[in-house]
């Protein structure tokens, strides 16, 4: 869902995840993203254009700025998953200090 909002709406998605997320807890977040500033598939660069040409402010994300704004509120990313038609889902968990 964060590729068809504001970079702002996913800045609140994750800090709402992480002050609700246990100890234990994951959080899971499936859709296309591109790996250090470039697209997984031509598809995604197609469908990404078509986004931001509907609204600027909305556009696939890069996994490098998801795992940043992920440490902000406690979360780490601990796996990334191929999946169906070109898409990832991302896991993050709750860092736990020891």
């Amino acid at each position: 869902m964060i590729h068809i909002a504001p970079w702002p709406v996913a800045e609140g998605l994750f800090a709402g995840v992480g002050s609700a997320l246990s100890a234990d807890g994951r959080f899971f977040l499936y859709g296309p993203f591109k790996r250090d500033g470039k697209h997984t598939a031509l598809s995604n660069a197609v469908f990404d254009t078509s986004l931001r040409e509907g609204n600027p402010e909305w556009g696939v994300r890069d996994i490098v700025d998801l795992e940043r704004l992920a440490s902000r509120t406690g979360l780490v990313l601990m796996e990334t998953v191929d999946m169906p038609a070109n898409n990832l889902m991302l896991v993050f968990e709750r860092s736990v200090v020891r």
